[in-house]
């Protein structure tokens, strides 16, 4: 992979301080939890994404390194992966799985994909599983990372559908709304978890920065929340990955006991004969330069 230049001073400095707070430590110290429950999800993402071998890649967003290493392991030693994140624990977690596996082509950065500055036609690819939602510009975050791709490139990401498709995000906090005070909801110009539900704000996005092609594919999928045990270690999840964990981090630890409890019960009250598992809906995106 070509050098990467120093980056410009964040424009997303709520993001920013967000991501590299202690109410998203659980991102890294649970990443392994995180994949169980997005199995599903990166398939159909590494599936839509068609990455061959020899190609250079892009991870928008990458976390703790999961899809590094799946994009690297297709791309083989005459190609690379770059993940890129503003979470400075997941990059950390990222490059220490990337060293442990023995991938050279795969690499990782702390950088603003919004903002930095990449050489120009250094992609193939720019792939994300949920890491281009919070973007505070994205129309101008994706004009200046067309300029990064090759004339041939294309995008692949997964993103969230709307929150009434995705049972799994908003029924437990329906189930704690009377002991915590939760985050309010995003505007729909507002970089969150639901900010690409709109498939003609996506296209809106996309065509304003330059790209064709562009297709969104919905996929409807049960969240697996049983993948990370019983009804008390999934409440214990919620406790430390989500948005449970902005409300109650300087609450009592007798509210703390109470939510936790709350979310206990209501995943007893979802699980079934194939364990615990609530709707998901997501898009596919794809784009070509």
């Amino acid at each position: 992979m070509r050098a990467v230049t120093n980056e410009e001073p964040a424009a997303n400095a709520r993001e920013r301080k967000y991501w590299n707070s202690v109410a998203t430590r659980g991102w890294s110290e649970r990443h392994e939890a995180i994949d169980r429950l997005f199995v599903g999800v990166t398939q159909l993402a590494l599936d839509a994404a068609d990455v061959r071998p020899g190609e250079d890649v892009l991870d928008i967003g990458c976390g703790s390194g999961t899809t590094v290493l799946a994009l690297a392991a297709r791309v083989g030693g005459d190609g690379s992966v770059l993940g890129a994140d503003i979470a400075e624990a997941s990059v950390a977690k990222a490059r220490e799985r990337i060293a442990a596996a023995g991938l050279a082509q795969g690499s990782a950065m702390v950088a603003d994909v919004a903002t930095h500055h990449f050489p120009p036609h250094s992609f193939d690819l720019a792939f994300s599983r949920f890491g281009v939602m919070f973007f505070s510009d994205p129309a101008a975050a994706f004009a200046k990372l067309r300029h990064a791709m090759k004339p041939s490139g294309r995008l692949a990401f997964a993103v969230f559908r709307t929150p009434q498709e995705n049972s799994w995000a908003m029924l437990p906090l329906a189930a704690v709304r009377d002991l915590v005070e939760l985050p309010p909801p995003a505007g729909p110009e507002e970089p969150g978890e639901f900010s690409w539900a709109n498939a003609e704000r996506v296209r809106r996005i996309l065509g304003a920065a330059g790209y064709r092609d562009i297709s969104l594919t919905p996929h409807a999928l049960a969240m697996p929340l049983g993948a990370l045990g019983g009804a008390a270690d999934v409440a214990d999840f919620a406790m430390h990955v989500g948005p449970v964990v902005r409300a109650t981090l300087q609450a009592a630890d007798e509210l703390r006991a109470a939510v936790r409890a709350r979310l206990q019960e209501f995943y007893q009250q979802h699980d079934g004969p194939q364990g615990i598992a609530l709707p998901g809906a997501i898009w596919i995106v794809t784009a070509r330069v």
